[in-house]
């Protein structure tokens, strides 16, 4: 397996590859300007924040498989990918603790002002007067919007600072919320509401783009705590940059809208970092321990699929057949399923998935197909009469 890496990462990672017998190249300093030009012999790219649009997929012709070294994968053309049978995979619930772990930091650093009071201190000036008045974590409610394995990590942690926790997400319901001891708010505007602090954990998609608005920051608390680790175009920024003026919302972010890609860059919207109470450059998941396990699991992907042919992870795949699924057990003979094949072909019934499994001893095995129609009376009675057939049926 020939692999591209397009992102600084592990040596680890590096030596682990290369122990399978993958031929890795590392080249960190591609952009995804420069990407296309450099993966015509790649099988298998792996990325952390570099993006990969359409441009780069169509000049690989020989490129099976994509990995995002992180579980994010809005940076990836995805459609371009699932039209040209590239899979896609992830490295999901690596970065928890680390995500949460940062979330928990900007929420204290903006309740205590801290990066206010260090940057005074630098410039000479000690203001106990100021910076020694806080409203304190303890008993405060938190709102977390997305309770996925991020956003519940968070409350978890938000329980040890012995504080309350609500949330909102579209999975959610009031059973498990009883059940996780964690209130239950069937509407963004109703967490916005109740909370003294918000931390916002939902992917980036066209559902959720925009979703933290006008209407939000409208129902939210005076001098409310609003944190964002999870991606800068969930939220309306011109919004939140009203919050902060009109109601004293203390913003402290690690995204935002249309951010560098690049490591080091210039970084445009300094009308929002001025404002800001704590912010950092999307480094939410870049901690030794997530940096390990997402590199462990990264090797864990390649292996299976270098192995198997199928990547575990996978985000492209079709979640279900649409079609009929036809069950046929036979003797393990040359040129059983290739009978099967053809008469399916006459028929002109595609095979939109297949795996056939050999039972021990080698004698038999069974072959499932997906179909994307049902084959008719003549054809299923023709497969049965197989001299190898043993059974053929179909299932709904």
């Amino acid at each position: 397996m020939k692999i591209l890496i397009a992102d600084k990462v592990s040596p680890a990672m590096v030596s682990a590859l290369e122990k399978l017998g993958s031929k890795v190249t590392l080249k960190p300093e591609l952009s995804e300007e420069t990407l296309p030009g450099a993966v015509a012999d790649t099988e298998i790219l792996i990325v952390r924040s570099t993006k990969v649009k359409a441009a780069t997929i169509e000049a690989a012709p020989n490129l099976s498989l994509i990995i995002r070294a992180g579980a994010g994968v809005n940076t990836i053309d995805i459609a371009k990918a699932s039209e040209r049978g590239v899979c896609v995979a992830n490295c999901p619930g690596k970065n928890n603790d680390a995500v949460a772990e940062l979330a928990l930091g900007l929420l204290i650093s903006a309740d205590r002002r801290i990066p206010d009071a260090t940057s005074e201190l630098r410039n000479g000036k000690w203001n106990k007067k100021e910076f020694g008045k806080a409203r304190g974590l303890k008993g405060r409610t938190l709102g977390i919007i997305g309770l996925g394995s991020i956003g519940f990590a968070l409350a978890e942690k938000a329980k040890g600072l012995d504080m309350k926790v609500a949330a909102w997400s579209r999975s959610f319901t009031p059973e498990k919320a009883e059940e996780l001891d964690i209130q239950f708010c069937a509407t963004l505007t109703d967490l916005a509401k109740t909370s003294d602090a918000v931390s916002v954990h939902v992917a980036a998609s066209k559902g959720t783009a925009g979703l933290i608005g006008a209407e939000f920051f409208g129902a939210m608390k005076k001098n409310a705590i609003f944190v964002n680790t999870s991606r800068g175009e969930v939220v309306v920024t011109n919004e939140l940059k009203k919050a902060i003026k009109e109601k004293g919302i203390r913003a402290a972010l690690d995204v935002f809208e249309n951010e560098p890609t690049a490591a080091e860059a210039a970084f445009a919207d300094t009308d929002l970092a001025a404002l800001v109470s704590a912010a950092a450059p999307h480094i939410g998941a870049s901690t030794d321990q997530a940096e390990e396990a997402i590199a462990d699991e990264t090797v864990r992907i390649v292996k299976i699929y270098s192995e198997t042919g199928t990547p575990i992870n996978s985000v492209n795949f079709r979640k279900k057949s649409s079609g009929t699924t036809l069950v046929v057990r036979h003797f393990n003979k040359v040129g059983v399923l290739a009978g099967i094949l053809d008469l399916l072909r006459e028929e002109g019934i595609n095979i939109e998935e297949m795996a056939n499994t050999i039972f021990e001893g080698e004698a038999a095995a069974s072959c499932s197909l997906s179909l994307d129609r049902p084959p008719s009376e003549k054809l299923l009675a023709a497969i049965r009469k197989g001299t190898n057939v043993i059974q053929a049926s179909l299932k709904s």
